[in-house]
């Protein structure tokens, strides 16, 4: 049931971003009195899932779910369609228009894309306003896993600021975009009272840019190791251990964070163990024997039980610069990622993935929060990319277009024809390339 809900918001999603795209290359196109001969959500080669035609243009959903199209009368696309370029241009055709009025055409799709990323950046924000966890409030410091604890950091460690921007917001995510995108050097932190600088060894931009470090969590916040719930017949219940319990120690060794305990408790498999805790500020102690997996049988307390979140609220006029300002920040990332996967510094590899990968950005129960927060990151994903200038692309018209607006001559239709066959091709080759990286990530499993 959670893949097929994870399933039906990618595919809503993708079916809303690819129409209006679309639709922002149709509007214009009518706009200038240009015939827009099909409108298709997914392609549809050798046939279509359902058509219709109204008026001049034909609507309708192919069976292939990699993106859409608009054929426009005298444009040369994917559609190759050479017996009607053969012809000579008609005033409803594309190449009958001005450059300008092209150019408007071809940038249609990005500019809704755009909008509509920024937009809903701003409808969440001024939906549901921004939940967080002050750094200030994490009284107990973080616990750190294994390539944090590579990185120098240490159980307990306050972090501070993250290179030269002050660390104000539990978010591991902020960390690693500070590290592999903006270059930071330095995790200052505060340690057994004292503040110090960590250097973050080069090696690390890779690591987490790589795919399997991806979920890392690196850091989380610690706190203390108190029962939530006990799990029916398992050890702990039986050994009488409740709800609300204060664990102190395990086999004599303290254990007053729940990160400790559960570290300690891991190593000790099918062995009797002895737990020591409080209850109504009484000492006591229960004896038992892990299972095979190392556990006891108990879900622990969340951090959320014992430190005070906020919501940051937003009124309509606060949203608007908010929500640009995410997703300016959001897109300049992604546009230096680019570039550092060009350079060499981020592997294409590690990074790239398919349709697989996007899909697992959406969660696996609805909320139609991260729902319209992931279509707002996969619009401003698919205008970027769009936009390369790469022939059958956006971009690559537009490349052609402002090489004729500069220059005054027309690029030739031989020219364009060719260009956009060898576009195609490499487009079709990394798409091909992405989902094949997921297909050997899904083996390797």
């Amino acid at each position: 049931m959670g893949f097929l809900v994870m399933l039906t918001q990618f595919i809503l999603s993708l079916s809303i971003l690819i129409v209006l795209h679309e639709m922002g290359h149709f509007l214009p196109a009518k706009w200038f009195n240009t015939r827009v001969e099909k409108f298709y959500l997914f392609f549809d080669p050798w046939f279509s899932l359902f058509k219709r035609k109204i008026g001049e243009t034909e609507y309708g959903i192919g069976w292939l779910p990699l993106g859409g199209y608009v054929k426009i009368s005298g444009m040369i696309d994917e559609s190759m369609d050479r017996e009607q370029m053969a012809g000579p241009p008609q005033p409803w055709e594309f190449r009958s228009k001005p450059a300008w009025q092209r150019l408007i055409i071809m940038l249609g799709g990005v500019t809704v894309n755009f909008i509509l990323g920024f937009l809903l950046f701003a409808m969440v924000l001024f939906v549901w306003g921004k939940g967080f966890l002050p750094n200030k409030n994490v009284e107990y410091g973080y616990y750190v896993d294994s390539l944090a604890m590579d990185m120098g950091l240490m159980d307990g460690d306050k972090i501070l600021k993250i290179g030269s921007k002050d660390f104000e917001e539990y978010d591991p995510g902020f960390v690693r975009k500070e590290i592999v995108i903006n270059d930071a050097k330095t995790i200052t932190v505060n340690r057994d009272g004292r503040n110090r600088d960590i250097s973050i060894d080069p090696k690390f931009v890779k690591l987490l840019s790589s795919y399997e470090y991806k979920d890392a969590m690196l850091f989380a916040p610690r706190f203390p190791a108190e029962i939530g719930k006990v799990s029916p017949d398992s050890p702990a219940e039986k050994a009488g251990l409740m709800a609300d319990d204060k664990l102190i120690a395990l086999n004599d060794i303290p254990t007053p964070y729940f990160d400790q305990f559960r570290r300690k408790l891991l190593t000790l498999k099918s062995e009797p163990v002895t737990v020591r805790y409080t209850r109504d500020g009484r000492e006591q102690e229960a004896k038992m024997v892990t299972t095979d997996q190392g556990t006891i049988g108990f879900q622990a307390k969340s951090f959320l039980d014992f430190f005070e979140t906020e919501t940051r609220e937003y009124s309509l006029f606060e949203a608007i610069p908010a929500g640009f300002y995410e997703g300016y920040d959001f897109l300049a990332s992604q546009v230096k990622a680019f570039g550092k996967m060009f350079r060499g510094k981020i592997k294409a590899s590690e990074s790239l993935g398919g349709f697989g990968t996007i899909s697992n950005l959406f969660p696996r129960t609805w909320s139609w929060q991260s729902f319209w927060r992931i279509t707002a990151i996969l619009s401003l994903i698919l205008g970027f990319m769009n936009l390369l200038p790469i022939p059958a692309l956006d971009g690559g018209h537009v490349m052609f277009l402002i090489w004729e607006v500069v220059t005054g001559r027309k690029v030739s239709d031989k020219v364009m024809e060719y260009a956009t066959i060898a576009g195609f091709a490499i487009v079709l080759g990394l798409v091909l390339y992405a989902n094949g990286l997921d297909l050997m990530r899904w083996w390797n499993k």
